[in-house]
């Protein structure tokens, strides 16, 4: 098969979206034709990358069999409502160049957000034949107004959702990577739908493999928030539960990671001692700073239910390691921690005692907390393998 997948966020961005659009690529061109529109890389510092800082609007290359083709975006510092907008109609009108660069098609795969992405998927199947497959990674518009991004009332909220439901009624097929996000997308298209779960390979993130990593203090209990530092975690509980750890001489935590709201949380956290912030780890390096961890953080606010299902969470569990998140009380990965029982999670207000509790727990009991971090990589190889998933949706595409 000529397979094209569109998709803003790709290698060498590695993590997120970036990765797991990369991953399915390459996974499909050990069997098919595989091409890629993409934007230039920018995530998640939300600054180009400075080797393709220097290149021109166009350009081109071949990454593991996969022929890309990428456009420089406008790329807002701060990624505001509009500024995200902006940039998606950018990509849009430089990409569309790039869909002439394709010769034949028989599927092709948008990867959500950019919702307006999905044209140029329309765009392709126009002038080149084949079947459009919708991926939602994302639902980017719900999300905005759900983290307070942009107000749900008003002209623009109106716009952009009347676009969505109608470019979803476009494709062929659509999918997205967990069930409550299922349930979402059956509220904004009528075409088929398909479970297309994100993956980890349980081979790189594997604690037998992992060197001692410089970053942390072997003689403290390591707490690790690892990710992207935006718009959808709760930074404000992050300050608050840093501030009450104090009070526990051993803990050191740590913030790894960029995003729109690293400078900000980084001040805040300037007054405490038991906090340590670094950049981003390279890909090569994530399986040694997961694995050394003793516990995990993900703090998500409680108005994001089911738009995001974050991709970290499958590498705090596949790392053998305990986690704690906050969230919503309908959120997927509630339903993921308690079945596994590989980790704890909080929805109700107030919760910082709790949490204190279930911290002071498994500093003290080891074993348990060991056994809790088994349980944890466990699930997710059985449910969450690449090899797995990706076979899975191999077939899904053969058979359309």
């Amino acid at each position: 098969m000529n397979i094209t997948i569109i998709s803003n966020h790709y290698y060498p961005e590695d993590s997120g979206i970036g990765l797991y659009s990369a991953g399915m690529a390459e996974f499909l061109a050990q069997k098919h034709t595989v091409k890629v529109i993409a934007a230039t890389p920018y995530y998640p510092q939300w600054k180009i990358y400075q080797e393709y800082d220097k290149k021109g609007l166009f350009s081109a290359e071949v990454i593991n069999g996969v022929e890309i083709f990428r456009f420089k975006q406008f790329t807002p510092e701060i990624p505001t409502f509009k500024g995200r907008i902006f940039q998606m109609i950018h990509f849009f009108i430089g990409s569309f160049f790039n869909v002439f660069k394709i010769k034949k098609n028989d599927i092709v795969i948008v990867v959500m957000p950019f919702t307006i992405s999905a044209i140029l998927g329309l765009a392709v199947k126009t002038f080149r034949g084949g079947k459009l497959w919708i991926h939602v990674q994302d639902f980017e518009f719900d999300a905005a107004f759900e983290t307070g991004i942009s107000n749900k009332k008003g002209f623009l909220p109106r716009v952009v959702f009347r676009m969505e439901r109608f470019i979803f009624n476009r494709a062929d097929f659509t999918s997205t990577i967990s069930n409550g996000m299922l349930n979402k997308l059956e509220t904004k298209s009528n075409t088929k739908k398909y479970f297309f779960p994100n993956w980890i390979d349980h081979s790189k993130i594997n604690p037998d493999l992992a060197k001692p990593s410089s970053l942390f203090d072997i003689s403290k209990f390591n707490i690790l928030y690892s990710g992207n530092i935006g718009a959808k975690q709760d930074w404000d509980f992050f300050i608050d539960f840093v501030s009450a750890c104090q009070a526990i001489k051993h803990v050191q935590i740590y913030l790894i990671g960029e995003g729109a709201k690293r400078k900000e949380v980084v001040e805040s956290l300037k007054q405490f001692q038991n906090c340590k912030y670094y950049p981003p780890v390279r890909y090569e390096e994530l399986n040694d700073v997961l694995c050394n961890a003793d516990l995990h953080l993900l703090f998500q606010k409680n108005t994001v239910i089911d738009t995001v299902m974050p991709s970290k969470i499958l590498g705090m569990m596949a790392s053998a390691k305990p986690s704690i998140v906050t969230g919503n009380e309908y959120s997927e990965v509630r339903y993921n921690l308690e079945i596994s029982e590989g980790g704890f999670y909080f929805h109700r207000d107030k919760k910082l005692q709790e949490i204190m509790e279930v911290l002071n727990f498994l500093i003290k009991n080891p074993v348990q907390s060991k056994i809790i971090g088994n349980k944890a990589r466990k699930f997710v190889i059985e449910k969450y393998s690449i090899e797995s998933v990706l076979s899975q949706f191999q077939n899904d595409i053969e058979m359309v």
